[in-house]
């Protein structure tokens, strides 16, 4: 299957360190070598990189692992395709226009009778069972709901309103789980949503900040010599990065809404908690 990562931070950072780890899975050491893609939200607007190729031989990773761009949120996905050819219409991550933001989606696992998903404002472009799914799940917060909830001026987001579009994409995410497997990322600009059929674990570093060696590659950073003590940086992937921090594992079903870092909500078969 595919792997996932993410970032969420409450300030521009660079992922340099954790792609550094994840594009050698990508034909190195691990099994996806059918494409990989990565997306940046970045002083207001939004850019990706896609390569139909593996990313352990691709000069588009190299360049990325090299140019420290600087970001709130970052979604990347390496590919072993299943459903769909080898291509770059069916390269994660996949964009989608809604209430005037750029939305971003990227899918590990495998849907069965994904194409009784009925299709409407969205179409896919690609032949994969992700895209579809995604131009589904999309089109069903639209109907549902006619324009964004309105951030608050404070950190007190969890909003009425807020809460029923959390809930709603809760529910959507339960039913694409009852067809196989679906771990999401999910990003708005704004939000970074996570959410776990099988895999997905977590990690947020602050301070005080240490050192962190990656599993994939030969390479060790000291993060306390590139932070400041207010820095929050969440970082979610497949199967954890590095091999000496204790990563946290999502459980089946566990939808996380991450804002600056930090998780602003977690929902669990209908449940919803609020944290700091």
């Amino acid at each position: 299957m595919c792997e996932l990562l993410g970032m969420s931070a409450n300030v521009p950072t660079d992922i340099c360190f954790s792609f550094t780890g994840f594009l050698h899975r990508g034909g190195g050491t691990g099994p996806h070598r059918d494409g990989w893609g990565i997306a940046f939200y970045e002083a207001g607007g939004y850019r990706d990189f896609r390569d139909p190729h593996p990313s352990i031989r691709s000069p588009i990773a190299r360049l990325i692992t090299d140019y420290p761009i600087k970001s709130h949120i970052v979604i990347s996905h390496i590919r072993q395709a299943n459903v769909g050819q080898v291509r770059l219409a069916n390269t994660h991550p996949f964009t989608r226009e809604m209430w005037g933001r750029t939305w971003c989606y990227a899918h590990n696992g495998q849907l069965e009778a994904w194409q009784e998903l009925p299709l409407s404002f969205y179409r896919p472009v690609g032949d994969t069972d992700s895209e579809h799914a995604f131009c589904w799940l999309l089109a069903s917060l639209r109907e549902r709901f006619a324009e964004a909830p309105r951030l608050a001026s404070s950190d007190a987001l969890l909003s009425e309103e807020h809460q029923a579009l959390w809930q709603r994409l809760h529910g959507l995410c339960e039913t694409l789980r009852g067809k196989g497997v679906f771990n999401l990322l999910l990003a708005d600009g704004e939000f970074l949503y996570t959410y776990c059929s099988t895999k997905l674990a977590h990690i947020t570093r602050r301070a005080p900040f240490g050192s962190a060696e990656l599993s994939d590659a030969e390479l060790t950073v000291n993060f306390a010599e590139h932070t400041t003590p207010d820095d929050i940086v969440s970082v979610i992937a497949t199967e954890p990065l590095t091999s000496n921090e204790a990563w946290v594992r999502m459980v089946p079903g566990e939808l996380l809404v991450w804002r600056h870092g930090r998780i602003v909500s977690r929902y669990v078969t209908e449940t919803i908690t609020e944290r700091d």
